[in-house]
Formats: C-alpha cells, structure tokens, sequence
C-alpha cells in the first residue's frame, strides 16, 4: 500500500436483513448455512412468475423511530438508520462538539425510495398536485439516507450517496475509506441499502426474466454456480461499517474486526444488463484492488463472489477469477451468500464485506448453500453447503452491477 496513505480498520458493524436484524443472528445463520428467503408477505404476488423474495422480518419501525419521523422517512432510510445506528454503538464512537466535523458518512443505494414515489404518483393522480406530500422530494432523494444518518447523529464531515446498482456498496465502502486514508475525515460511517420490494419494481425484474422460478422450493432457489441455477432472489435490507483511521482506532481502545487493504472499480462498457463476456471489468477491478493492497492473487485465502446465481453472472465470474488467479485460482475458496440471504442489490456488497470480516474473525469460511449439480464451466471450491473452518488472513468481495459497474474490496486481519 502506497506509504503516504493512512491505514483504515473496521471498527463498527451494523445490519438487517432477510437472514436478521443484528450482526450476531446474520453471522449464525450463515454458518448454519440457513436461508432467509420465503414467500412474499408484503404484498399479493400470487399474479407474478416469481412469489418469493428475501423480505426483512419482525421490523416495525415504530419500534425505533417517532411516529412524525416514520412518515417522513422512505423504507431505505429507516433501514439505513437502523444499521448505522447499530453500527456507531458497535464502534464505541462518541460524537463530540471537537470530532464531529472529522466523522462522514457514504450511504449509497442501487434502486433509490421506490415507496414515496409510487405512492405520491397515486396521489397526484387521485387526488391532484396539492395532495402531494410536502416530504415526498426529501424522502425519495438518493442522497437522503446518507443526509439522515448524519442529521441523526451530528456528524459534519463528508457525505455523500453512491449509486453503481449492484456494486453500490463495495464502492460506498471503497470511496470512504479513500477519504479516511487521504486525511479528510478520521470516520466515515459506510454501506448501502435497499428497500424494492414492492409490486413495481418486482414487475421489472419479473418482465427482464432474471429471477429465479422455483416457488415451491424458495429456499432453494438461490443457488450460485450450480448447473440447475435458474435466477436471482431479489432481497431487502442494509449493511453498515464503521471506517477508522488506525491510531484514531487506538487510541481510543476500539476493538478492530479487521483492515481495509484495498479497493479497484471498474466498468465493463459494453451492456446495460449482461457481463462483459471475456471477464474484462471484472478482472480490472480485482487487479486494481489487489494491486491497492499491494498482494498478490495467491495471498487471498477466501473470495467472496457477486455470485447471483444467474446463467451468465456466474459463468462469467468464474472465468475472470481463473484468468486472474491463474492455478491460484483452484487453491482459493469462493462462496456466494447470496445463496442465503438472496440478493440485496446495492446493499450487498456492504453486507458481504460485513460476512468477509466476520469470516476473518472466526476463521470460517461462509458457505454456497443449495449447490448440488456442479457446473462445468463453474469448476472452483465455492465451499458447498457447509461452513468451513480455515485460516483466513485476507478476503476479497466482489460486487458488478447492472450498467457494467464493478467494484472489489480487500479487506484483511488487522496484524498491528
């Protein structure tokens, strides 16, 4: 790693979603290799092709939040509260009149408040423009997430909303800790969140044909890299991490789950909805991140894949780790917990760097639930069906998006 940069550790973790409302739940069902996908609850779906998804469970917000806030906040902000507010406790941080300005937050979002939008156009449309809510342009902002954190907890420094799709929260991840280690804050509170699970948006990717079918059986319909793999499992919720620069973490005491190593983004520029064929993107922002944290391919012990478990995605994937990797590439376990917990969009990447971390910490490599058919042309160890203990100094964490975005963490074993 370039020497003038200052070194940047994860001192904080927050999350909910379909596998849990906490960290600790989250962790254990992966390691049980339990899956949080079911059948929509949320609204009437039974007129789709797909009637499942990965819905947040036993959230209301009027458990958190005042009344007069709730209606004023999109679904995607109250998720983005509730696991930032998760993890700044987590972290041990005080907000003080002297640190606030040094504190920032990134808050991105793939699909942006769907909810306020469809429901302020029912209005306009039932009721005329003067029965439009006076809140409806604050709440479906794309940058109000972000804005809400820091409101909520007074942090002055930098903020800001990214949105690359489904590599929005590797690079909300990624761009925060380019401010910490560049000097401009000494906290940057970081992740994504997502909140589509509503009748419009399930139509859209229901009419694209990317979602898997498998109603009987939603708890198998997830299923990365195997040869029956039919589509993705759309899913709800939000990861956040807290972003510390080293001797700020130290010198208050924070317990450190592990350090940012490095970060590549990259585009495809070539489709709006396929993969580059020949792994190019991809390969550019993994060699861009390894490259960051000055490794090479044989040092990651564990990847965490984008892993969607569509056709292409997957294919396409494993051709760009073994162009990258080399052999390396049949000695690395690769694992997609979208398998379990379906996919968040632009919280993944977020939530999988959350998992990578605690996979460092307990030396456990998280498992591809429901792999039961390998696939040829998909032929490395995506770590089937069961947990596996296993050192774990180094994790890399994959996120491409629609519109050929790419973005790839390392993060690794803070060593001192």
């Amino acid at each position: 790693m370039n020497q003038q940069k200052r070194r940047v550790v994860v001192t904080g973790l927050g999350t909910l979603n379909p596998l849990g409302n906490d960290v600790t739940a989250t962790w254990q069902k992966i390691c049980q290799g339990e899956s949080g996908i079911d059948t929509i609850t949320g609204f009437d779906a039974s007129e789709y092709k797909t009637t499942f998804a990965g819905e947040v469970k036993n959230f209301d917000p009027r458990d958190h939040f005042d009344r007069k806030e709730v209606r004023r906040m999109s679904r995607m902000t109250q998720f983005a509260l509730f696991a930032a507010q998760q993890a700044i406790d987590d972290s041990g941080l005080t907000v003080t009149a002297e640190n606030k300005n040094r504190i920032g937050v990134v808050v991105g979002s793939g699909m942006g408040s769907l909810d306020p939008i469809i429901d302020n156009v029912n209005m306009l449309n039932e009721r005329g423009p003067y029965r439009v809510s006076p809140f409806f342009v604050p709440m479906m902002l794309a940058d109000t997430p972000a804005a809400t954190v820091s409101i909520q907890h007074g942090l002055g420094g930098p903020n800001m909303s990214v949105a690359t799709a489904c590599a929005t929260g590797n690079d909300a991840i990624g761009q925060a800790a380019r401010v910490v280690q560049h000097g401009a804050a000494d906290v940057m509170i970081a992740g994504g969140s997502e909140a589509c699970l509503m009748p419009l948006a399930f139509a859209g990717f229901s009419v694209m044909k990317a979602m898997s079918t498998r109603n009987d059986t939603p708890q198998e319909a997830s299923r990365p890299f195997d040869q029956t793999r039919d589509g993705f499992v759309v899913s709800e919720g939000a990861a956040i991490v807290v972003l510390e620069e080293l001797e700020h973490a130290l010198a208050r005491g924070a317990h450190i789950y592990g350090e940012f190593l490095g970060y590549g983004a990259s585009a495809d520029a070539y489709h709006i909805s396929m993969p580059a064929e020949d792994g190019s993107g991809a390969i550019a922002a993994m060699q861009a991140a390894l490259d960051d944290a000055a490794i090479e391919p044989a040092s990651v012990d564990y990847i965490s894949a984008h892993g969607t478990s569509t056709p292409l995605n997957d294919k396409a994937e494993t051709g760009a780790i073994k162009k990258l990797f080399g052999e390396a590439a049949y000695d690395t376990p690769v694992s997609s917990t979208k398998s379990m917990h379906g996919h968040l969009l632009g919280a993944s990447g977020s939530l999988e760097a959350l998992i990578c971390l605690k996979a460092i910490g307990d030396n456990l490599l998280p498992p591809t639930i429901n792999y039961n058919i390998p696939d040829p042309v998909c032929d490395l160890d995506y770590v089937p069906n069961t947990a596996r203990p296993a050192q774990v100094d180094i994790t890399m964490s994959n996120g491409f998006g629609l519109g050929g975005h790419n973005a790839t963490l390392v993060l690794g074993r803070y060593s001192g």
